[in-house]
């Protein structure tokens, strides 16, 4: 799975989106992962579904749940939409939009 890798809280964290997580984040949010994306993508969001992508991702990426709980528990109400959103954005996007990586011969 494609992981994004940002500071988020007290260092640098990986963030990935597994395919179970996508179906976790489907199931807190209520809404399938296309919709979701595409509102994302034109800034049309709601506030749980930053945090729920944020936890999530954290999750993937290696983050022991209770750990990535506390760091969004913690950290989130501190931080302004904003930066939740720059967050939140690349996570989606790197699930989307994997990179695409090729051997040269």
């Amino acid at each position: 799975m494609p992981e994004h890798r940002q500071f988020f809280g007290d260092s640098e964290k990986a963030f990935t989106l597994t395919p179970d997580l996508v179906l976790e984040l489907e199931r807190k949010t209520g809404a399938g992962i296309g919709g979701l994306s595409r509102r994302f993508f034109a800034g049309d969001f709601r506030f749980n579904e930053l945090t729920e992508v944020i936890r999530l991702g954290l999750i993937g990426g290696g983050t022991d749940p209770e750990e990535a709980d506390a760091l969004v528990t913690a950290y989130l109400p501190r931080m302004a939409v904003t930066e939740l959103y720059a967050v939140a954005l690349p996570v989606l996007e790197a699930l989307m939009f994997p990179k695409v990586t090729t051997d040269a011969a």
